[in-house]
């Protein structure tokens, strides 16, 4: 990555400015700005999270606003409502508060004479989600934002539930922020009272694992903040981005479609970051692509943004598997418009172990996976930098039903989302089907494509769920994520389908076998789009502002590992993500993060399922010393879900908070 440091204009920064709501409550915000700005107004900015800017997003924030401040515009990064140094609390995620002082923070800006009243709203995951969030209450000032890793249905797209499955990362994500939020503000921001905000935040503190499995349905709760239920309340111009490692690769296809306000797209071969210092390779130069955004839409300078395809991607190219690749094959591709009129469908019937362009077979297939089926599937939101990307799919094969062509004669490129037609039966009334799209490599390694989780009983709907009729034979479909992929010559395409996927999502309450009938009601639809010649799309290498200054203290380590006791037959899957310590020279602050998961379960009983979570949290500077431990655990048997919690916060080494939750909350056809 370059860094620059010659810019247009001179910059200066504000390390913390007090923004004071309606209600009293101030939030901390970080203000980067030409030097310019005393006497010249500018177009503003904006990075509205809970994420901390003075120790958690504070290196990604070097990289990136001091370079939109010296390109002319005033960056301004605000911790929300209960974070970081901000006073009050926060309840959950998306609330209605959170939008509405995001609102107050945006008639702030404008009543500033550094403003010239052009707004622009941008961020990543929780940035991304209040952007559209936000955009969607039509803030008049607000003309653009720019949304990256995001989600437009929070049901069946977010880190709770997937396809009404539940997802473990539910309480993985519940855990972080119950490690995130339960942090003290900074004595040197906020001043002799810190202690007093601290032990408020931390006896007020939600476990929200508790509020999220008490909405096992797409019911009001979810749909709020689901833009996704009213495209057309966004006026705001959007330009949104993922990746295709990412978990939230189905955002900007559906924005792109369905948006009536400008729109472009990007999604390339990244995880959970942002695009100029995301992996795997290859990066781009991001801020280069949203300044010619942000000059176009806060400016009104003709940079020709507008005038390119609106959606470029990168086609993943054939490659064996790998959990930690660095860097993916492919190209970069384009298409004038989303959905592409170019993209056809290509069926291939499942039939006898295998995927045919003509149905051949008619016969029934079982398939009833063990409950440890999945070891291969990799983290659901790949973001940690770990190897946590879905590894070789052969380890789960075994316990699944598998269908793949013959190796292809010409290279097939699929862009969209993938479906599976099938006609099946259940043996129980409850039971979920896990389908996996994968390439099968000349050298037999076997790479996750695309996938989707289906809880059977949301097959007609996430609002009124039905339980199955064992026995009984019906037509559904299986909608799979999004994905840009070319199938090379030699390789093959294969299906697999299961009963279980395991640690990614919680089993059934009961071991279901499913018996699918081939024929013409079971089929694979690819969305094809045919080789052609194109025009070769180029992306700007990646650029940056100068990082942060810190000093390494103590090395990271990641591990991620499973294992089984032979004497008990349990199955075991590890995770450690240890960020080591490192110093801020900035503000003498040393920092240390240590995320710990266990997930368990009998391959012979879904209700043996358990997860156990554990972080560690530390600030210090001088003789302030912060620690704070947070343990979580869920567990299940047919009826019930069990949620306990633990937090305690530590001066030195002395406990001075602890508080303990413990829930049960009923099974609702989950």
């Amino acid at each position: 990555m370059d860094v620059i440091t010659n810019f247009r204009f001179e910059t200066k920064e504000i390390e913390n400015e007090w923004i004071t709501l309606a209600d009293g409550t101030k939030l901390a915000a970080r203000i980067w700005m030409p030097k310019a700005a005393d006497h010249q107004a500018f177009p503003v900015v904006l990075e509205y999270l809970p994420y901390r800017k003075r120790d958690g997003t504070h290196v990604r924030d070097a990289l990136t606003h001091p370079y939109f401040a010296g390109n002319g515009y005033v960056c301004v990064r605000v911790d929300m409502r209960g974070n970081g140094d901000s006073d009050g609390l926060m309840f959950d995620e998306y609330l209605q508060q959170e939008q509405d002082d995001a609102l107050e923070v945006i008639d702030w800006l404008v009543e500033q004479d550094w403003c010239d009243g052009n707004v622009g709203m941008m961020g990543i995951s929780w940035g991304g989600f209040n952007a559209l969030q936000v955009a969607a209450r039509q803030p008049e000032a607000l003309k653009a934002i720019i949304t990256l890793c995001s989600t437009v249905d929070r049901f069946n797209d977010d880190i709770h539930y997937k396809g009404g499955c539940l997802l473990n990362e539910n309480l993985g994500w519940s855990s972080t922020m119950l490690a995130y939020s339960s942090r003290p503000p900074d004595p040197d921001i906020v001043g002799e009272n810190w202690r007093d905000k601290w032990l408020h935040r931390m006896e007020n503190q939600p476990h929200l694992a508790e509020t999220w499995l008490g909405h096992q349905h797409k019911d009001d709760y979810w749909k709020h903040g689901s833009v996704g239920e009213d495209f057309s309340k966004i006026k705001a111009a959007v330009f949104t981005l993922g990746g295709w490692n990412d978990a939230y690769m189905n955002a900007p296809p559906a924005l792109m479609e369905n948006l009536s306000s400008p729109n472009i797209g990007i999604i390339g071969p990244w995880l959970h970051k942002y695009p100029h210092f995301a992996i795997p390779d290859p990066a781009i130069g991001f801020l280069q692509e949203a300044l010619r955004w942000w000059d176009h839409w806060l400016k009104g300078i003709d940079t020709g943004v507008m005038e390119e395809p609106q959606f470029r991607t990168f086609m993943l190219d054939s490659e064996p598997a790998s959990a930690s690749a660095s860097v993916k094959q492919g190209r970069w591709v384009a298409e004038d418009k989303w959905p592409s009129s170019d993209i056809y469908k290509k069926q291939l019937f499942l039939s006898d172990g295998s995927l045919r362009e003509a149905v051949e077979s008619e016969k029934v297939e079982s398939v009833c996976s063990p409950q440890d089926l999945g070891v291969a599937s990799g983290e659901y939101c790949q973001i940690w930098l770990g190897p946590e990307a879905p590894g070789e799919q052969r380890v789960d094969n075994g316990g699944a039903l598998v269908y793949q062509t013959a190796p292809l004669t010409v290279p097939t490129e699929i862009l969209g989302a993938p479906r599976l037609r099938i006609k099946l039966a259940s043996d129980r009334v409850t039971g979920k089907i896990v389908v996996r799209l994968n390439s099968v490599h000349p050298s037999g390694s076997t790479t996750r494509v695309s996938y989707a989780v289906l809880n059977l009983c949301h097959r007609y709907s996430n609002e009124t769920p039905q339980l199955l009729e064992p026995g009984k034979f019906e037509t559904i479909d299986v909608v799979l994520d999004n994905i840009g992929k070319t199938f090379a010559v030699g390789d093959c395409i294969q299906v697999a389908i299961s009963t279980t996927y395991w640690p990614l999502t919680w089993p059934s309450p009961e071991v279901t076998t499913l018996n699918v009938q081939e024929g013409a009601e079971t089929f694979l639809e690819l969305p094809v789009r045919p080789i052609r010649e194109e025009v070769e799309v180029r992306m700007p290498p990646p650029e940056s502002s100068k990082p942060a200054e810190h000093k390494l203290v103590r090395v990271p380590e990641k591990q991620r590992f499973s294992t089984r006791d032979m004497k008990t037959g349990l199955s075991h899957f590890h995770i450690l993500d240890d960020d080591g310590v490192s110093e801020d020279l900035n503000t003498g602050l040393l920092l240390e993060s240590i995320a710990r998961e266990h997930y368990q379960i009998d391959p012979d009983d879904p209700t043996s399922a358990s997860v156990e979570t554990h972080w560690t949290k530390s600030r210090a500077r001088g003789d302030w010393k912060i620690r704070t431990e947070t343990k979580a655990s869920l567990s299940s048997d047919k009826d019930n879900f069990y949620v306990k919690a633990k937090l305690e916060a530590f001066e030195g080494d002395e406990l001075v908070f602890e508080k303990d939750w413990d829930k049960t909350i009923k099974r609702n056809m989950v």
